[in-house]
């Protein structure tokens, strides 16, 4: 059975206006979703990770629900195991750079969390592609 996290609104808000109202990890505004923007454990609650500002990452629906509690997975060129991007330590820029309405990982910590959090299926870059065509995702 899963445990609802509570969230001090305050906290939420924090964590919202910190990010812009984007994903940290795919950079969708939570104003071109259907389902809110949620603060996402960067270290799960279950690995020892507070409920603090310097812990939370603003995330959509897909990408929370996708990495869940890891911490880690797998290169996709390495075949090794990797820590993924931690927006609280790590700038969006140095892991990754968008290719059109593609999320391309440029460390192995970026690929590793561009393929556990399906970035580029082909659903989310359909739906990238249509918001870059009315200015609405951040381009190159």
């Amino acid at each position: 059975m899963t445990r609802k996290i509570f969230i001090p609104e305050r906290l939420r808000r924090q964590v919202q206006e910190r990010a812009q109202g984007r994903c940290e990890y795919c950079l969708i505004h939570e104003s071109d979703m259907y389902y809110p923007h949620e603060p996402d454990h960067v270290i799960a609650e279950k690995h020892g990770g507070p409920a603090s500002l310097e812990n939370l990452a603003w995330s959509c629906f897909y990408c929370n629900r996708f990495k869940g509690s890891d911490l880690a997975s797998i290169d996709p060129n390495s075949q090794k195991v990797v820590i993924l991007f931690h927006p609280r330590e790590q700038r969006w820029k140095r892991h990754f750079r968008l290719n059109g309405a593609l999320i391309e990982g440029i460390t192995s910590s970026g690929r590793a969390t561009v393929t556990l959090l399906h970035m580029n299926d082909s659903e989310r870059v359909a739906y990238r592609l249509g918001l870059i065509e009315i200015s609405h995702y951040p381009s190159q």
